[in-house]
């Protein structure tokens, strides 16, 4: 029986000539060279809502809308990507973009439980329970989804694309008088409480992260590193255009100082970026944690927004 190096040394060599150059096109050249084309982790801290803006709406919602579009259609939707996309390659944007998801499907869950109900035994707003719904869908499906079926199945880009409009749907109907949002200081308090939910979470995977896989091992560090990068980017966008639409409650509680406060630990932490995310011992005398430094500022943001959230109940 013959084997495949066998019948490659039966190939003309011309033929293998070919298969030599694929290979070596594929190696040095289609994938680095689309990696460094396709790789983005945009944490601008000027990033403005833009077209998305509509007068008498919700200013953070329009913030959420331009970061998902931004995202998807702006740069390009990578945790989807299958292997023969360069993408799939890459570890940082991937991993930032999940995370920008998870701050925003978050968002979407207060808003839809909370802002936008008079009470909650009001009816939720169908716009949003659509956007919340899509918002869930796992970011790392293409055109199949072997956990649920072999059948083709929609992406997740296509289902963020959904949830676009079902907020821009929203957001023009709470401009018109069609639609709520509730500015009350309970409401701001929930909200701010399941961001620091999540800001807990984060910290608890850093933990454990540093405690069980302290090494030099780059991957998996990079991977947790861009998520939290991701996260707090989102809250920080979500948080600053929050101070506009609750403006007089801030104002009445006389918050302003604690708020500006929160937005810079948020700014310094989103900020953080490396090129190579270093997991060494916390006490390494010759290598840094990156992880360690991150999550300072995580901590110190869900100090604060308990901080903020304990003056709401005053």
């Amino acid at each position: 029986m013959k084997t495949f190096s066998s019948h490659l040394q039966n190939l003309p060599a011309f033929v293998l000539r070919i298969i030599v150059g694929i290979i070596a096109f594929i190696i040095f050249i289609y994938y680095p060279l689309g990696m460094f084309i396709v790789h983005k982790v945009d944490d601008s801290a000027t990033f403005a809502a833009g077209n998305f803006e509509v007068k008498n709406g919700s200013a953070s919602t329009a913030i959420a809308i331009a970061l998902l579009d931004r995202e998807i259609n702006g740069h390009h939707w990578t945790p989807s990507d299958p292997f023969f996309y360069p993408g799939a390659a890459l570890t940082r944007m991937p991993a930032f973009q999940r995370g920008v998801i998870t701050g925003l499907s978050r968002f979407a869950v207060s808003l839809s439980d909370q802002i936008a109900r008079t009470r909650g035994s009001s009816q939720i707003d169908p716009d949003l329970q659509n956007a919340v719904g899509l918002l869930k869908y796992s970011p790392n499906v293409w055109m199949f989804n072997p956990d649920v079926s072999w059948l083709p199945t929609a992406s997740s880009a296509k289902q963020y694309q959904s949830a676009i409009k079902s907020l821009a749907a929203y957001n023009e109907r709470l401009a018109g008088g069609k639609a709520t949002f509730e500015r009350r200081a309970d409401n701001l308090m929930q909200t701010l409480d399941g961001m620091a939910s999540d800001l807990g979470s984060a910290s608890s995977a850093l933990e454990t992260h540093i405690e069980t896989r302290s090494s030099l091992a780059f991957g998996a560090s990079a991977d947790l590193y861009y998520y939290n990068k991701g996260l707090l980017y989102a809250n920080y966008l979500l948080l600053r255009e929050m101070e506009k639409d609750f403006a007089d409650v801030i104002k009445e509680k006389q918050l302003q100082n604690a708020w500006a406060q929160m937005i810079s630990t948020l700014n310094q932490g989103m900020s953080l970026g490396n090129f190579l995310v270093i997991n060494a011992a916390p006490d390494s005398q010759f290598f840094p944690n990156h992880l360690a430094s991150q999550g300072f500022f995580i901590l110190r943001v869900r100090t604060q927004l308990r901080e903020v959230t304990n003056i709401l109940l005053k």
